[in-house]
């Protein structure tokens, strides 16, 4: 036999031998709930959690930053009746898709009363629109505001801008292969929609709403994350409450979906043309993207005062594209981050150590999904994960967890995240907002997966000075959560009759109860009860929100300033925006990019937490039309919101 016949043959051999290791790997996530399924008892009481709150505790006696305020669970007090649901594939008929990445929430003030109001989003029946009424308030106002038109369609992120500069939060919700949703706010908060005449109601598996103006003409611009296709054609029909709901069944393979390029689906900009017209500029401005993203943010990451955009790759590489000056994208992913988490989720920009230069940290679900959740309890911090290359795909530029890009310089970044306690476990969104006051930003990272898997704390990582996170969830009452609840009864089983094929009624016989782990998905931090400190909101999977309100204002005597930007030449909500606040010791530097957390863009004043300082020296704002601004700091107050217009 020749030499040539040989190789081809050993070349032979080796691509399938690949290919059933592949196989054998999707095969292994498919049913990974035979070895991940936890009984009952661990699930509604799982043992880990006092051992880790003692640990914390003892720990946080050597903390050098403020940390003596908590957080109480006010979900009840706060009127909020929302609930997430979601469809039998992330329930009873359980399947690794992507139905199971749960769902967003953005805030805004809707009705230009003062006040902060709500939207959730839900899988299942029509989301939630909550208005802020004071004093930690809230009310239904879905219907009255006419987004209840929502309640048959899967719908998946919520984004607030002032897409037409006439001062109203507008909003745009994802959906799931039916049609995107644009309202317009008719300037009372009610809502009108205007999917269709807008020519963005863009049918496909859209996931993460990404608002910014990359021309810089004065309109807000839509980037739509698209994360490919996930779903089938067959449409199967379920009750929720006696109401009739159908979703698309999940593709079974869907964790492989990456490995096969005909279920790529090109993720999508709009140019806002004028008078609420976009229209698709994806090609010709140069973005040829179908990455699996669930997400996107716009960041300036060559200092040339024009948006680039960051999109997260749940199962491959982000990709990076560099804005040239409103003309064109070019993509320059690996060249400013040669490697990247693999299974990226979430994402925030943000300066960690107030050097002035935007940070970027990037949370990694599905690297930790290669592995027994057994295993987990231990691997909290580590960076690990049991995928062959072959799954992987990414030619070695992979990271197996979560990552923190320092930014160094110009298009320079360092990766930093295991030097700074930026890794976790099964993380999904996070939001960023300085929740103890003291100048630096902290984080709230969402975690846990649901039925049929164990349940795992969210997060909170106090900001250390800009040297590194702090965890303290168990030490600011964020965990154990309220009541001590982990889980809840999730589906029933009639084990005799129709489900006896089920997986969880081996060796059980009659009526089962089956209990989930309860999980957080997206989170907003903002001050919605007006009293100068800030609160955490989430959106949880298949349950009620948790209305996080911190006491920080009667621990600690506070020092903060609120802004408001009101862009004139620029867009009004001044999306973009650069404001540096200085005081006699710290300069602070934020980018006002509206990004609230997973899933969601927001509309809400910038929030400076001052430490110890009680006077302002400057404050300077570069808005997006480049215009710079040096604002009259006797004009400034301390403690309240302070609204910064364009050219004044």
């Amino acid at each position: 036999m020749s030499k040539k016949k040989i190789i081809i043959i050993v070349g032979v051999l080796i691509a399938i031998g690949a290919y059933f290791i592949i196989q054998n790997l999707v095969w292994q996530v498919d049913n990974n709930t035979v070895n991940r399924t936890y009984t009952d008892l661990e699930n509604l009481r799982p043992r880990w959690v006092s051992k880790r709150q003692s640990a914390q505790q003892d720990t946080a006696k050597a903390y050098q930053i403020f940390h003596d305020f908590s957080f109480i669970n006010t979900i009840d007090e706060s009127g909020i009746k929302f609930e997430h649901f979601a469809n039998p594939d992330g329930t009873k008929t359980y399947k690794p898709v992507h139905y199971d990445h749960g769902n967003g929430l953005a805030v805004a003030d809707v009705d230009n009363d003062g006040l902060i109001d709500i939207y959730f989003v839900s899988q299942v029946g029509k989301g939630g629109l909550w208005r802020n009424l004071g004093n930690g308030q809230f009310e239904d106002i879905t219907n009255k505001a006419g987004l209840d038109i929502t309640d048959t369609k899967s719908c998946v992120s919520a984004s607030f801008a002032d897409i037409d500069n006439d001062g109203d939060a507008d909003l745009y919700i994802s959906v799931i292969r039916e049609g995107n949703f644009l309202f317009e706010n008719q300037g009372d908060g009610t809502y009108k929609d205007i999917s269709k005449i807008s020519k963005t109601d863009f049918h496909g598996h859209s996931s993460g709403i990404t608002f910014f103006d990359f021309n810089k003409d004065g309109l807000l611009d839509i980037f739509v994350s698209n994360v490919g296709i996930y779903t089938t054609n067959e449409r199967r029909s379920f009750q929720v409450n006696g109401k009739t709901y159908s979703y698309y069944v999940g593709i079974n393979d869907s964790f492989a979906g990456h490995l096969k390029p005909e279920r790529g689906e090109a993720s999508v900009l709009y140019q806002n043309m004028g008078n609420n017209i976009f229209k698709n500029v994806t090609q010709s401005m140069g973005i040829v993207e179908e990455s699996w993203s669930g997400d996107a943010v716009a960041m300036d990451g060559n200092n040339d005062g024009y948006p680039d955009l960051y999109l997260t790759n749940m199962q491959g590489n982000d990709e990076y594209y560099e804005n040239d000056k409103g003309n064109r994208f070019i993509k320059k992913s690996r060249k400013l981050f040669p490697k990247t988490s693999w299974g990226a989720m979430g994402i925030a920009v943000f300066d960690f150590n107030n050097d002035g230069q935007q940070d970027i940290y990037v949370t990694d679900m599905h690297s930790d999904m290669g592995e027994n959740a057994a295993l987990s309890l231990d691997m909290e911090k580590v960076k690990r994960s049991v995928f062959p290359a072959a799954y992987l795909k990414t030619n070695g530029t992979s990271i197996a967890g979560n990552s923190f890009f320092k930014k160094i310089g110009k298009n320079q970044y360092q990766e930093i995240s295991e030097q700074i306690n930026a890794e976790n476990y099964w993380p999904w969104g996070l939001s960023a907002g300085d929740l103890n006051a003291d100048g630096f930003t902290d984080v709230f990272v969402c975690k846990s997966m649901n039925y049929p898997f164990r349940y795992t704390e969210n997060l909170i990582l106090l900001n250390e000075n800009g040297q590194r996170f702090l965890d303290s969830e168990y030490i600011l009452g964020i965990e154990p959560r309220k009541g001590s609840a982990y889980a809840k009864s999730w589906f029933e089983l009639d084990c005799d009759g129709a489900d006896k094929d089920h997986r969880d009624c081996h060796k059980k016989r009659g009526k089962q109860t089956i209990y989930g782990a309860l999980g957080t998905r997206s989170s907003v931090i903002f001050d919605y009860d007006n009293d100068g400190d800030l609160d955490i909101i989430t959106n949880e999977y298949n349950d009620r929100p948790m209305v996080l309100n911190s006491n920080l204002s009667k621990k600690n005597e506070l020092n903060f300033l609120k802004i408001k930007l009101q862009g004139t030449t620029s867009n009004r909500d001044g999306l973009g925006a650069v404001v540096t606040v200085k005081t006699r010791n710290q300069t602070y530097t934020k980018v006002h990019d509206g990004k609230s957390g997973y899933l969601a863009q927001s509309s809400f004043p910038l929030y400076f937490g001052l430490g110890e300082a009680s006077v302002i020296e400057s404050i300077d704002v570069t808005w997006p039309s480049g215009e710079k601004d040096l604002i009259n700091t006797d004009a400034i107050q301390l403690n309240q919101l302070n609204v910064l217009t364009e050219g004044e």
